[in-house]
């Protein structure tokens, strides 16, 4: 891979990863902490919603964008040409 192939691969993956830790940093700091208190007037399985996001939703939350990013790691690595074959 050339130079300039690989400063697009790499610009392109860190671009994924900010975007993926914004929304992870939203979900848990926003939602666990920020919104608690609004969110404590909605119920998730008897749990007040506030508490949810910080106690569970932020780790589920995690594990779904860990699967995305794979999803687009595996989309960059074909569209660069450097995918396990």
């Amino acid at each position: 891979m050339d130079k300039d192939k690989m400063k697009a691969y790499w610009k392109k993956n860190l671009q994924y990863l900010l975007i993926l830790l914004a929304i992870w940093f939203g979900v848990s700091y926003g939602a666990g902490i920020l919104f608690a208190d609004s969110l404590n007037n909605i119920r998730l399985g008897g749990f007040k919603l506030g508490f949810w996001f910080a106690q569970q939703g932020s780790i589920y939350v995690f594990v779904i964008l860990i699967f995305v990013y794979v999803r687009l790691m595996n989309k960059l690595d074909k569209e660069f040409d450097v995918d396990e074959k």
